[in-house]
């Protein structure tokens, strides 16, 4: 039986100005029995404290000079955190130090078109595939010599564990996945939904039309701060904290790399030949086997699938947690409390 486990707010502990959830464990009627692998709680995090890095590091990977920021000792168990758009790596600004100082080694890389990430060839397609961004993730791995690791993300991120996890399971120790079960296909995303879910998606047919285009690249931030409301209606980020994130929008790919993406999904953007074959495996919708939590916050306003739409999907150890008191898309900045905890428990038992 499924163990699909939703945590509930039991108080309201106010930081900042930011509540953090405390967690209620319910069964549900998918309850699977088998153990949860929770390990003991971190201590408390204040969203917000912590807004910087340290310096980054750049590595040769695949097709990328990938830009990325790393914490934790260095022969500790690996967690590679993926940021969604438009986001960058400071969405894990506060779960980074949480899950060092709990022992992992934390890698956090700049998506293919974000920050100090770049293309190596100006002659590269500026794709923005989502089987391509999966298959930076491999390559980062091996350039840093890690076999594999725990993997979590929102968004982007999510959709990039979860075929990492399908397509490279060896490389996928286990995942945190916010929004539960992303991968597509081409042949999915031409078909109409109904209305007020093609709302949600007003952007992607923005970006399907050249002034889209033009006026994503002319109004970068203020784009991205619309999207941050929309999604994270209750999530009252200050302008310093919107601006660390905005950088890095500035990347000379991005624009190219987002609307390729966006366009890709609706069939009406070419993707690579040599990726032929894995979007063919990702066509079929492929259960994912690997220790899976999924999570959602109780206030996400982006389009996302209902937890029991995805639950048969996860195969592996499964739970699933509802993260409530307003929290919205962008997860582990909003609730890093919540969303370190998940990495650890889900480590631990994997």
């Amino acid at each position: 039986m499924r163990d699909v486990v939703h945590h509930s707010r039991r108080r309201f502990l106010t930081l900042a100005g930011t509540a953090i959830a405390a967690f209620q464990v319910g069964a549900s009627n998918k309850a699977r029995a088998q153990s949860s692998g929770r390990a003991p709680a971190l201590p408390l995090i204040k969203p917000g404290t912590a807004t910087s890095f340290g310096p980054l590091k750049q590595v040769t990977a695949g097709e990328l000079s990938i830009g990325y920021a790393e914490a934790g000792p260095a022969d500790g168990p690996v967690v590679i955190l993926l940021h969604g758009w438009p986001y960058d790596i400071y969405s894990f600004a506060d779960v980074a130090p949480a899950l060092a100082a709990a022992g992992h080694r934390v890698i956090v890389p700049y998506l293919r078109g974000y920050g100090a990430t770049r293309l190596l060839s100006p002659t590269s397609l500026r794709s923005g595939q989502p089987v391509a961004v999966a298959a930076d993730i491999v390559a980062l791995m091996d350039a840093l010599r890690i076999t594999s690791a725990t993997l979590a993300g929102y968004d982007w991120g999510a959709r990039t564990a979860n075929i990492i996890a399908v397509l490279w399971p060896e490389r996928c120790k286990a995942m945190v996945s916010v929004s539960g079960y992303l991968i597509g296909s081409q042949q999915a995303g031409r078909k109409p939904l109904p209305p007020a879910a093609e709302l949600q998606w007003w952007y992607q047919f923005y970006f399907a039309t050249e002034r889209g285009r033009e006026g994503y690249d002319n109004n970068r931030r203020d784009f991205a701060k619309l999207i941050w409301q929309t999604a994270s209606p209750k999530w009252a980020f200050d302008d310093a904290t919107f601006a660390r994130s905005a950088a890095a929008f500035d990347n000379p790919d991005h624009v190219d790399i987002v609307v390729h993406n966006y366009r890709w999904r609706l069939g009406l953007a070419d993707g690579e030949r040599k990726y032929d074959a894995l979007e063919a495996k990702l066509a079929t919708f492929p259960d994912i086997a690997v220790p899976t939590i999924t999570m959602e916050g109780d206030a996400n306003g982006a389009p996302h699938p209902a937890p029991e739409a995805y639950a048969t999907k996860f195969t592996g150890r499964y739970e699933h947690r509802l993260i409530t008191g307003g929290i919205g898309h962008n997860l582990p900045q909003e609730a890093p409390q919540a969303f370190a905890q998940a990495v650890i428990d889900v480590a631990a038992g994997s």
